[in-house]
């Protein structure tokens, strides 16, 4: 079982919005995973083969148990039947408790359309009718298993908690987490990502340049970190209201 599974549409998105988080619930000692739902053959730098390989690194630096990605097509990520039992599949596989989405606003329309699919994927595979008998092994390609993990379940199984990483929406944060001892690890797993990020004629119209990767990656996480007392933070939202029990427990201070 994973505590939390983070859903994203492409090899590198989980490390941009959310890595700090995995690598911090890895510290603490939860199990933690990654899946990619396409494999970035369509990107302007690399292949997917590259990709893979970068991911791969990537899910060491962030001490995830598991990784893989799905074999829908990048920049045809659609909320479709087919794609939400996909997903569905590997939910009751990896049967998280708590499952991070991209934010359902983005520029990019991977981004976008990955939030209601994941979204609809965490319900569909709570239903104990729903037969997922049609979901070819050969959709999900492992990309990473670390050596104690073994998950062969696939009984229905619903997340108890979505959130939702907000890192690039313009909305005000539900909380965030506070990545300030993992900022520089995170950092590196995004730097894994040579095909993409080394400095390269291919897309330099597109990407950002590699001497401002840290700087740009650190001015907004200081900037979530400000809104919290720390100094590196992690934006999230949640679509529940809070529950508190003690007022006198509450963290950040007011005045």
């Amino acid at each position: 079982m994973i505590d939390i599974l983070a859903i994203a549409a492409h090899r590198d998105d989980v490390e941009q919005t959310c890595g700090g988080t995995l690598l911090r619930a890895a510290e603490r000692g939860q199990k933690t995973a990654i899946l990619d739902l396409t494999r970035g053959e369509m990107g302007t730098r690399g292949t997917s083969e590259d990709r893979a390989r970068e991911a791969a690194a990537a899910a060491k630096l962030l001490r995830v148990s598991w990784r893989g990605a799905l074999d829908i097509p990048d920049t045809r990520v659609d909320n479709s039947y087919e794609n939400r039992l996909k997903v569905a599949r590997v939910i009751r596989m990896l049967r998280p408790r708590v499952v991070i989405l991209p934010y359902w606003e983005a520029r990019h329309p991977d981004h976008a359309k990955a939030s209601p699919l994941g979204y609809e994927a965490c319900f569909l595979a709570g239903l104990k009718r729903v037969d997922l008998s049609s979901v070819s092994a050969d959709s999900l390609n492992v990309t990473f298993v670390a050596n104690d993990q073994q998950l062969m379940a696939n009984e229905p199984h619903r997340p108890f908690k979505i959130v939702y990483a907000s890192l690039y929406a313009e909305v005000r944060p539900s909380f965030v987490v506070d990545i300030t001892a993992q900022f520089e690890a995170r950092l590196q797993s995004l730097l894994a990502y040579k095909s993409q990020y080394l400095q390269q004629q291919a897309g330099g119209d597109l990407f950002v340049p590699e001497k401002e990767i840290r700087t740009r990656l650190e001015t907004m996480a200081r900037f979530y970190g400000l809104l919290a007392g720390v100094e590196f933070a992690e934006p999230f939202i949640q679509k529940e209201v809070g529950l508190v029990e003690d007022l006198t427990c509450l963290p950040v201070q007011s005045i």
